[in-house]
């Protein structure tokens, strides 16, 4: 199954800027003064609780965890970096596996995140737990579904190298899991690697939003729109302009009665063409768009980083 209806996020007490993860996430933007950073903080409170009505209004689970003041993590807002949840039929009997998977990140602040995460999450009803962590000592990290971009339906997962997400422990999680993967390089428009590569693309049911000028390697290029395409997605080019504003930074989910809505945030709906809306409405998806300015431009992350799905 490519989407679920139950979402988790993490509601932020102590939101900010990262000066951990700044050097390669050129997203974020720092506060002009101690009186500014304290505003952001305030209204990323006020986005998040909207962002939960919203799309609690649009009828989909939601639970949400209070984060704590101590210790500091101003990346909390961001869960799906931390773990990720799968949810597998096991052919000859039918039964269902729920696997539970634990990443490896690239700055400590990150890490104390997913150790609040575990204490729940290890409360959960999972059949196995795959723990990828042990990779942090040798320096090579896998940052969830920011690093990986997941068709589920056909196990099948795409990753853009950068600082955060290494090809060994991308090669790890795809021998646990049972995908096979696809990575290839990704920059920006002023040539700066892609920190993660939920910002250059998103894979839906039957939709696939890419920013393919952002891969300078022509054969990689043609081989992603190649695999996407076999495995039966529309693809659609973002240009550079549109994933600074988000656009690739979307993700597919269910309502409690099945229909498709796709999730962003009101900057990324701002830049996205009258054809490309078009083609999401043909595709019989509600676009939801959550106003969540000062979390994109402190955090340099969107409407999809802040929502881990539950399978």
């Amino acid at each position: 199954m490519q989407t679920t209806n139950h979402l988790l996020m993490v509601r932020p007490i102590r939101f900010a800027f990262n000066e951990e993860t700044a050097g390669n996430n050129a997203f974020q933007q720092r506060c002009d003064n101690d009186e500014a950073a304290l505003a952001v903080q305030q209204q990323a409170v006020e986005e998040f609780d909207g962002y939960v009505e919203l799309l609690r209004s649009a009828n989909v689970t939601i639970d949400v965890l209070q984060d704590m003041p101590e210790p500091f993590t101003p990346d909390s807002i961001f869960p799906n970096n931390c773990f990720s949840t799968h949810c597998d039929n096991i052919e000859q009997t039918g039964e269902k596996i729920r696997t539970l998977v634990f990443y490896p990140m690239f700055a400590q602040n990150r890490r104390w995140e997913r150790d609040k995460l575990r204490t729940l999450l290890d409360k959960m009803a999972f059949d196995r737990v795959v723990d990828l962590t042990s990779w942090e000592k040798e320096g090579k990290y896998l940052e969830g579904t920011g690093s990986l971009i997941l068709d589920r339906e056909h196990r099948m997962a795409y990753a853009c190298l950068s600082p955060r997400t290494s090809p060994e422990v991308v090669q790890a999680w795809a021998e646990a899991l049972g995908y096979d993967y696809f990575l290839f390089d990704s920059v920006d428009e002023q040539g700066t690697p892609v920190y993660h590569t939920n910002v250059v693309m998103n894979v839906g049911t039957r939709i696939a939003f890419v920013c393919m000028e952002s891969i300078v390697d022509e054969h990689q290029r043609e081989t992603l729109r190649a695999l996407l395409e076999e495995h039966g997605k529309i693809v659609v080019d973002l240009t550079f302009e549109q994933m600074s504003r988000f656009a690739g930074n979307m993700l597919e989910v269910r309502d409690d009665q099945g229909k498709k809505l796709l999730v962003m945030s009101t900057t990324a709906c701002d830049s996205l063409t009258p054809e490309q809306k078009a083609l999401i409405q043909e595709d019989n998806m509600r676009i939801v768009a959550a106003h969540i300015p000062a979390i994109e431009t402190a955090g340099g992350g969107s409407a999809r980083c802040m929502i881990a799905e539950i399978f």
